[in-house]
């Protein structure tokens, strides 16, 4: 038997590169013509991009050149704005400091004037004080009603200026005193005094009886001169009568003093006159009326009576001899006390 076979297929002959050709284009054609359709759109996306991309480097590169101007310009504002706010902060720094000063000033001004407000308060309240302390002296030593009313009503006005609610009680304490004193039996020591003190510089000056003389005769009438003898003896005569003088007293028990009699008489009558004053002053009436009786006394006695100082004198020793000095005057403890009372108060309230 024959092994190899007789009757089998042929073997194919090799394909021509033409054949090869049309299959490779049967098979590859619609995806070569993609190809070729995504290259031809690629491109011209490329190109249009490209374009695009040109278009926006230049508005880029405008945009930048403008940005970069307006850096510029605002760089420039920027400086002016940082001299600006330089020169506003040294300006805002002198304000401040201006400022503190003033507020500085303001707060010593502020003290100074708590402290003159607390010193004229305590000015005030002192002159007040004084005033009270016037009046109560006198009344105490010298019985001077119309002085301490005075100055009663001058502390209460200065009360009333002040206007301060605490000050209603001694106020009224005041007012209180002021209409006892005004009530009060009124005695013008101050006008006494000075009369007595007119009286104790007279007293030296005042003629004594024993002084008196007789007053110049009168003028002859004339005579006719005759002859020189007869003139000798006239005018010898009215020499004679010169040198001796008879004088008739209206009083027999005119005393007759030595020089240093009479000196001691009017210094005693000055004791007299000072021991009056000083018993006026202590507002004893029994001693008063006793030293001025007696000073009257001697007066009447020793002094010319006839003469007008003498009388004047006399005369106003009967008028002061007639004044009651021996009155009790009220006094003002209520309202010193009121017056102690708000000073501790303040005191208190200072501490």
């Amino acid at each position: 038997m024959d092994d190899s076979p007789q009757d089998g297929p042929k073997p194919a002959a090799p394909d021509t590169a033409a054949q090869q050709r049309d299959r490779w284009w049967s098979k590859a054609g619609p995806a070569a013509w993609i190809a070729a359709l995504a290259a031809v759109l690629f491109a011209w996306q490329w190109y249009d991009g490209r374009s695009e991309i040109g278009v926006l480097r230049q508005e880029l590169a405008k945009k930048l050149a403008d940005a970069d101007t307006q850096s510029k310009e605002s760089r420039t504002v920027a400086e002016q704005a940082r001299e600006a706010v330089a020169e506003a902060q040294v300006k805002l720094g002198a304000l401040e400091s201006r400022l503190a000063e003033s507020q500085n000033q303001q707060v010593a001004l502020e003290a100074l004037y708590q402290e003159l407000s607390r010193n004229r308060d305590d000015w005030a309240f002192a002159e007040i004080e004084q005033s009270l302390l016037i009046a109560s002296q006198q009344l105490a030593l010298a019985g001077n009603v119309k002085a301490a009313l005075i100055a009663l009503q001058t502390a209460d006005a200065r009360l009333q200026r002040l206007n301060r609610p605490p000050l209603r009680g001694l106020r009224k304490a005041i007012n209180r005193d002021i209409e006892r004193l005004k009530a009060a039996p009124h005695v013008d020591t101050v006008a006494i005094s000075v009369r007595l003190d007119s009286l104790i510089a007279q007293v030296s000056i005042l003629p004594l009886a024993m002084e008196v003389r007789p007053g110049p005769e009168p003028a002859a009438a004339n005579e006719p001169e005759g002859n020189a003898w007869t003139r000798f003896w006239r005018e010898t005569w009215t020499e004679l009568k010169q040198l001796v003088r008879v004088q008739q007293m209206d009083r027999a028990d005119v005393p007759l003093l030595a020089p240093s009699q009479a000196f001691f008489l009017r210094e005693n009558l000055k004791l007299r006159l000072i021991g009056a004053r000083l018993a006026l002053l202590a507002r004893d009436g029994t001693s008063y009326k006793a030293d001025l009786k007696a000073a009257r006394d001697w007066l009447g006695r020793y002094y010319d009576t006839r003469n007008n100082s003498v009388a004047h004198a006399a005369a106003t020793l009967r008028n002061l001899h007639d004044a009651e000095v021996g009155i009790e005057v009220p006094d003002i403890s209520a309202t010193l006390e009121a017056m102690r009372s708000h000073r501790l108060s303040r005191d208190r309230g200072a501490r």
